[in-house]
């Protein structure tokens, strides 16, 4: 199905458009297993974003050069950033932190939600969002992160991110700062929606689908860190999906 699915992928060309390099971007899909079926978070956008107005997405954005200053309480899992740094320019242990950083950062700023765990010390932050954490005493655990896709927007477009999507489990909340979501924020509400289901409740995008059905394939196969991570890219015009 994940074929037929890569067949929808439009690889078009905006006419006249630039090919620059993609940016380094970080998804989080918050994955909640305590019930009969796995629920994710997703949160609805604001209708006056030129991108997906209204659409479901999950949370997530470009890498910060804070994310490359944070300290997390634990490093990522040996195998997840060992993936993080294939088929990647100026690979790095630093740079495969900072992609998985930004996803917690993200996360915070777009719903509120803090992921990590809580201690008497307060961690090393930089200035901005990072700090909210270092006031709750909330040191993020990569160590809990599943490194589960990667896609790359196709040649010439007008936005272009090579995006590596991650999953945390929900019991990774540690804190929750209101007023993140609502009428006049870049998400307008938040819904923990079904795995299983997703397709028949909300419209999805095609990228989203396919990393959904990825999601649920490896939650099959036993969650590890040891299964390969699909990488959707583009090869002499083609949309590919190879294996990490």
């Amino acid at each position: 199905m994940t074929d037929e699915l890569l067949q929808k992928f439009t690889t078009d060309a905006v006419p006249g458009h630039p090919n620059k390099p993609p940016r380094d971007a970080s998804t989080l899909i918050l994955l909640d297993r305590s019930g009969p079926a796995p629920k994710v978070l997703m949160g609805k956008r604001h209708q006056g974003h030129v991108f997906l107005p209204g659409g479901f997405v999950f949370p997530g954005g470009r890498v910060d050069a804070a994310d490359r200053q944070m300290v997390p309480g634990v490093p990522l899992d040996p195998r997840a950033e060992a993936k993080l740094m294939r088929e990647t320019r100026r690979p790095s242990a630093l740079k495969a932190r900072a992609l998985a950083l930004a996803a917690v950062r993200e996360t915070f700023e777009e719903t509120g939600l803090l992921l990590g765990t809580k201690r008497d010390d307060a961690p090393r932050a930089p200035t901005g969002p990072w700090e909210a954490f270092a006031e709750a005493k909330i040191h993020p655990d990569l160590s809990t992160m599943h490194f589960i896709a990667r896609a790359i927007t196709p040649p010439r477009r007008v936005r272009r991110y090579d995006t590596r999507f991650f999953t945390m489990d929900a019991s990774a909340i540690a804190h929750k700062i209101e007023g993140k979501v609502g009428p006049d924020s870049e998400l307008v509400e938040l819904v923990w929606l079904p795995l299983p289901e997703i397709k028949q409740r909300i419209q999805l995008m095609v990228i989203t689908e396919i990393v959904l059905r990825d999601l649920m394939a490896q939650i099959d196969a036993g969650f590890s860190h040891d299964l390969p991570v699909p990488y959707y890219h583009v090869v002499h015009g083609k949309r590919v999906r190879d294996l990490l």
